[in-house]
């Protein structure tokens, strides 16, 4: 973990810099409207420059035709290069389509949940003012989360490539048909079976969608890669947990003539034909997330997930 409470923000003139703030909103809902023009606000009354993603400006002027006053548009105005953080206002969904905006830029996360459960987000939608406060001070520690890098295959060809936060999903293109696999760790055959997909997981993305499929939850801190297959027709299909400087690779079959799908982190999509070869490392450039609370991963499982913990009555002496 990376402290970045690093103190003011003046140059060697002494003069002070423009400090801007990416804010990044789900603009079709009002409760993130109504967030995202509190948050703008709040920046501006501090100096700082709030700056908006294009995609979202028309909604949010719409929204709030006095907000976009001291706003910039991103890219247009100001690079991503130039964001100090990125304060994202939604689910965790949010959380990765900011992501993918400042993906391979020094820019952290700090995300405000305003969905469901909110694993990626670090405060609720009651604690903005106090968030945006934080931020504003640096008040916050930086984690580098692992990502995972993606590639497809065909013969000898490099296809497509991307990258995950969360995890890469093989999944069958069509409903009739089980999708035929076979497994590779390290450049070793596994085992082969028919399945509804596969999935190949970073520690984040342990509580998504490789949690739903029955895949173990793994804490933050462990380095490592999940492979998770999905309704496996196979005696042996188990979850693995493999090293992060393993590689894993999942190659369509051409038994039943069926084709696949992948998804990045469900955002980013590439359709598998027969003898497509999908290969997954660990990636050199990992997701920062800005950090406000130092709370166990436990007590964030117990809290999202509503654990039962009554009857609990703490370590001993001994322990």
């Amino acid at each position: 973990m990376e402290g970045t409470r690093d103190g003011g923000d003046e140059g060697r003139s002494g003069v002070s810099e423009a400090r801007h703030f990416l804010v990044v909103s789900h603009t079709g809902r009002r409760d993130s409207l109504e967030a995202t023009s509190e948050v703008c606000r709040q920046l501006s009354a501090a100096g700082a420059i709030p700056v908006i993603a294009d995609e979202q400006w028309d909604d949010l002027h719409e929204f709030d035709p006095h907000m976009n006053g001291n706003a910039r548009r991103l890219e247009a105005e100001v690079s991503i290069a130039e964001i100090e953080l990125v304060i994202v206002l939604g689910g965790d969904g949010t959380i990765l389509r900011a992501a993918e905006m400042v993906r391979g830029h020094t820019a952290p996360l700090l995300g405000v949940n305003l969905g469901h459960v909110g694993f990626l987000a670090e405060s609720e939608r009651d604690d903005l003012g106090y968030t945006v406060t934080r931020a504003l001070a640096r008040d916050y520690e930086v984690e580098e989360r692992m990502a995972l890098a993606v590639r497809v295959k065909q013969g000898m060809d490099v296809v497509w490539e991307s990258w995950a936060l969360n995890e890469v999903t093989v999944e069958k293109a069509e409903r009739e048909r089980l999708l035929e696999v076979v497994i590779e760790v390290d450049r070793r055959p596994l085992s082969s079976f028919g399945c509804d997909g596969v999935v190949v997981s970073t520690p984040t993305g342990s509580t998504a969608y490789a949690f739903s499929a029955g895949g173990p939850v793994v804490w933050p801190a462990v380095e490592a890669m999940l492979l998770v297959p999905l309704s496996a027709h196979a005696l042996f299909a188990r979850p693995l947990v493999v090293g992060p400087d393993s590689s894993l690779a999942i190659e369509v079959l051409d038994r039943t003539n069926a084709s696949g799908v992948l998804w990045c982190d469900g955002r980013r999509m590439h359709d598998l034909p027969p003898g497509a070869r999908v290969i997954v490392r660990r990636s050199e450039t990992p997701v920062r997330l800005a950090r406000l609370h130092e709370a166990p991963f436990t007590d964030r499982l117990v809290n999202k997930f509503r654990l039962p913990v009554a009857g609990w009555r703490g370590p001993g002496t001994r322990d």
